[in-house]
């Protein structure tokens, strides 16, 4: 509004400075004199500048005549388009004045001025190869997509454009949904240019969508081939590719290709927790468990990992609690100011019914960060020690409203999974999964980690009489409650699911109540 304001007065003020110049002109006396020879030519003033504007317009038509001559002369000399370019060369300039302005409408946000510029250029021009492109563009910029599509199919005509036409059509059937179609399209463009970023993300993404893992190993390889992927990178997501191979091997009941895959996955990134599990369990079914022992102890020092432990505990499934705590010092000694030590090594030596020894590993944890897990472990120690059951309902409580421990969380979505996963279920992002705490609004999942993990392996029909024992533990006196408890943790078998809160203490419905003391 302001630009076209300014525009009109600049106008008016120059149409009032021509009016008053000619008036001017009119009454100025003098004027110039022409001598030729023995003639004198008078101009008046305004004649004079008429004569100066005259001869301003001859000039330009002499040079226009010239350049002619000069286009006829090389038309004569073999160059047959001349001619053709001489009185084309104000078509491409107002072309390429054309393309430009819609180039910066495009940047600009503005896919109508855009698309209309780019009509124009095409009209002038004569060249699909680049007004294409921008037509294209800018129909998508303006929402209109079957002309943009219309568009990038246009493109794959000439050699030139093709890579861009297909990368055009695949993005836009990557934004329909269409993935299967966009996959295809990727490989297309992947092999026309496997230098292009965007087209090796794309693929790599979809590839790892469709579990075509084999694929996306390749394709990893030439993005650090090309120099795409730093070194580093690139072996770890070589590694979570190898794993969701192995998983998926599993799934289909071929257990040699599986073990294959896991423990390869594993030298590849000892750090990548679900690498080192299915190590583990692979090296416990071949019967090789010092190598099972050197993944799950290799890769705790990485990183302590509630899934560690419980891999650990399956390479030894009948020991008793007393030689589970000796041999679970290999793991316990690293990482002493961790929290999943201090509450490994206090779930132990729950096991073990050793209480203050449960106190004493567990310390100040449940006051200085206490999570769900923290305070139920808590909870099961006050229970061994007598406490009444008024302190143990209480830290029972305290665990309902908790904070969560951590859990698997996609760092682009930020939603939790309750387990590891090559792929973001919710955004389908590759390799996106960590091991830490969700923020306060992301939804809640509980997961073994927020349990007592099963570390103590046993057959399971005796973990079955123990879930009896717990149903009846308010008809027992407060210790053997306590000893039941414990004996819960011992006798529960370590390939079933993590059992929940309440076979700590009784009944549910216990807890409930003690929560709703607990709420003002």
């Amino acid at each position: 509004m302001v630009w076209s304001l300014i525009k009109i007065i600049v106008f008016v003020a120059l149409v009032g400075a021509a009016a008053w110049g000619a008036g001017w002109l009119l009454e100025a006396e003098g004027g110039i004199q022409i001598a030729v020879a023995d003639m004198e030519f008078t101009l008046g003033p305004l004649v004079s500048v008429i004569g100066l504007v005259v001869l301003l317009i001859t000039l330009w038509l002499v040079l226009k005549v010239a350049g002619l001559i000069v286009a006829f002369i090389r038309f004569l000399n073999g160059d047959e388009t001349a001619i053709t370019r001489y009185f084309a060369r104000n078509r491409e300039r107002r072309g390429y004045d054309a393309l430009s302005e819609g180039m910066m409408a495009l940047a600009s946000g503005d896919g109508r001025t855009a698309l209309t510029k780019a009509a124009k250029a095409d009209r002038y021009l004569k060249r699909p190869d680049l007004t294409t492109l921008l037509t294209a563009q800018a129909a998508e910029l303006s929402g209109d997509k079957a002309k943009a599509e219309t568009a990038y199919k246009k493109l794959l005509q000439d050699d030139r454009t093709r890579f861009v036409g297909v990368r055009g059509i695949m993005l836009q059937k990557l934004e329909a949904g269409q993935t299967d179609t966009a996959l295809k399209l990727a490989e297309k463009a992947f092999s026309m240019n496997a230098r292009h970023e965007e087209t090796q993300d794309v693929l790599l993404k979809l590839q790892a969508g469709a579990h075509d893992w084999s694929g996306a190993r390749r394709t990893l390889s030439a993005k650090l081939k090309h120099g795409g992927l730093p070194r580093d990178v690139h072996k770890r997501r070589d590694a979570v590719l190898a794993l969701g191979e192995a998983r998926d091997i599993l799934d289909e009941e071929k257990p040699i290709a599986a073990r294959e895959a896991a423990i390869s996955a594993n030298r590849m990134s000892p750090d990548l927790i679900p690498a080192a599990v299915m190590a583990s369990d692979s090296y416990v079914e071949q019967g090789k468990p010092k190598y099972a022992t050197r993944v799950i102890r290799k890769a705790w020092e990485a990183a302590p990992h509630p899934d560690l432990a419980a891999a650990f505990a399956r390479i030894q499934p009948d020991e008793t609690p007393e030689e589970r705590i000796k041999r679970f010092r290999l793991l316990t000694n690293a990482h002493r100011d961790s929290s999943e030590t201090k509450m490994l090594e206090s779930e132990l030596n729950i096991a073990a019914e050793d209480f203050p020894a449960a106190r004493k590993a567990l310390g100040d944890l449940a006051e200085t960060d206490p999570t769900a897990r923290s305070l139920t472990i808590m909870a099961a120690i006050e229970r061994g020690s007598g406490a009444d059951d008024a302190v143990v309902k209480g830290w029972l409580a305290r665990a309902l409203t908790a904070p969560r421990d951590p859990q698997w969380v996609c760092d682009k979505c930020q939603t939790p999974h309750t387990t590891w996963d090559p792929i973001c279920a919710n955004c389908e992002g590759f390799d996106t999964l960590t091991w830490r705490k969700p923020s306060e609004n992301a939804p809640s999942m509980v997961t073994g980690a927020e349990m007592l993990p099963l570390i103590v392996g046993q057959i399971e029909s005796e973990a079955s009489e123990d879930d009896a024992e717990v149903t009846e533990a308010d008809e027992t006196p407060e210790s053997e409650t306590a000893s039941g408890a414990a004996e819960q943790s011992e006798t529960a078998n370590a390939d079933t699911p993590p059992p929940d809160y309440e076979v700590i203490d009784a009944q549910a419905e216990d807890i409930d109540q003690a929560a709703k003391k607990e709420t003002p």
